[in-house]
């Protein structure tokens, strides 16, 4: 198989076995064990641990990885990349059982901006994290994933709702609530979450279900498709393919580097949480890894973070609806986010200093503005360097079909995206690209 093939499926398949934050972390953490990085955790004291390379999960959803080198990162800075795990899509209720004659259904929140349109007559399964408590009275939690189609949210008949196609409007509360069976017999939810830890965990005890958090994902898997392969679609394409592109530029670069990644959940709701870009993680790490204060100080003065998150691509049928003068195309390498409001917090150094590293990995990158008379997206960019002081470029991949149930991006993007990050991961302290950013 080719490299570019293999590197392919590696994300298709990442992304399929990832329907979730938490099961996108735990997918790099053993990604990442595999590749002999050593687990540290935040409630054990630790500080500098360089020379290494090492990983911290927070909070289950939040990952953060790093190489060091044992030179003091002051010094030289350090190379960061940042991304975001979620995706807009639709959170299961605490309390979700609804009956309605012989059907059962269960109730969903709205999760962030989702293309709520795109869900409609599709084939839905449920996962995420489930806590339970043993007959002991311990609490314990872990992963699901029912892996199969469950539910379903059939569309209106276009006999009963003759200006479906010109009018359609979509009740969230009473639109979105997924079909799981018809049966003369009701059917207990926490049941149904008990037999399937039962069946993922075989030697665990479950007294009681005391909390979830679950989503709702579709079942049809990411695919590489078009006439010539040109094209992957499926779900979560914004953000897990960054996520994945991060991770595996780190694992290919030099351990000779002082570089980190760090991957936030929560930026599809505003990314203030615990975990997310807003709240105290990456702050918490960059004070374990240079206690001290000056140093540290230093050390993000000479620092750069490339923010990773997929950009609008030119739509054939949309044209209208971008700035005519930068048109970002699929498969003719990643863009660079600019906005005069600072909703991207890209510059003239940080972005010249992105658009030079893609001229050295082999490719030209492009522009994307959003048009004046349009309200501008944002990505943990703006948030990061604004809590931290670190230079930021805002980059992606174009994409078609943002926050849909199925986006589409060029495969040829992917791969260049990749070679540009893991170039950034790799440049010497005394590489031109690399002091010219300080300057």
């Amino acid at each position: 198989m080719e490299p570019q093939s293999r590197k392919i499926n590696e994300l298709l398949e990442f992304i399929a076995c990832s329907p979730t934050p938490y099961h996108a972390t735990d997918q790099l953490v053993t990604l990442l064990e595999n590749k002999g990085f050593t687990r540290l955790k935040l409630s054990d004291d630790w500080r500098t641990p360089g020379p290494g390379r090492f990983f911290v999960v927070n909070h289950h959803s939040a990952l953060a990885a790093f190489t060091l080198t044992g030179d003091c990162p002051d010094r030289d800075g350090l190379r960061i990349g940042g991304a975001h795990t979620d995706s807009p899509c639709l959170k299961l209720k605490p309390d979700p059982g609804q009956r309605t004659k012989n059907m059962e259904q269960l109730g969903v929140e709205v999760y962030g901006g989702a293309l709520l349109a795109t869900w409609f007559g599709r084939d839905l399964s449920l996962a995420g994290r489930v806590c339970w408590q043993d007959n002991g009275g311990e609490i314990h939690s872990g992963l699901i994933d029912f892996q199969r189609p469950i539910g379903v949210i059939p569309s209106l008949a276009i006999h009963l709702d003759r200006e479906a196609n010109s009018k359609k409007t979509i009740n969230k509360q009473t639109d979105l609530v997924p079909l799981l069976t018809a049966s003369e017999d009701e059917c207990n939810f926490l049941d149904i979450l008990r037999q399937q830890i039962t069946q993922q965990y075989p030697k665990v005890m479950v007294k009681e279900i005391i909390g979830h958090d679950l989503f709702f994902y579709d079942t049809q898997k990411p695919t590489l498709i078009g006439l010539q392969d040109d094209f992957l679609t499926g779900a979560r394409m914004d953000n897990l393919l960054s996520c994945f592109t991060l991770i595996d530029a780190l694992i290919r670069a030099p351990e000779s580097r002082n570089a980190l990644v760090v991957l936030n959940p929560h930026e599809e709701v505003g990314s203030v949480s615990a975990t997310g870009a807003q709240g105290p993680f990456l702050s918490m790490l960059l004070e374990r890894l240079q206690p001290d204060n000056v140093k540290r100080q230093q050390m993000l003065a000479r620092s750069l973070l490339i923010s990773v998150d997929n950009a609008h691509g030119a739509h054939p049928n949309f044209m209208e609806k971008y700035d005519p003068l930068h048109l970002p195309l699929l498969n003719m390498g990643p863009v660079i986010k600019w906005n005069a409001n600072q909703r991207y917090a890209t510059d003239t150094v940080t972005g010249g200093f992105f658009r030079a590293l893609c001229r050295r990995a082999g490719t030209e990158a492009q522009d994307f503005v959003m048009r004046n008379d349009m309200a501008c997206g944002s990505t943990i960019g703006p948030l990061t360097a604004a809590a931290t002081g670190i230079k930021t470029v805002d980059v992606g991949v174009p994409s078609l079909g943002m926050h849909s149930i199925r986006e589409t991006v060029g495969a040829r993007d992917f791969l260049l995206l990749g070679d540009s990050l893991q170039l950034f991961f790799s440049l010497d302290p005394g590489d031109v690209l690399w002091q010219g950013h300080q300057q």
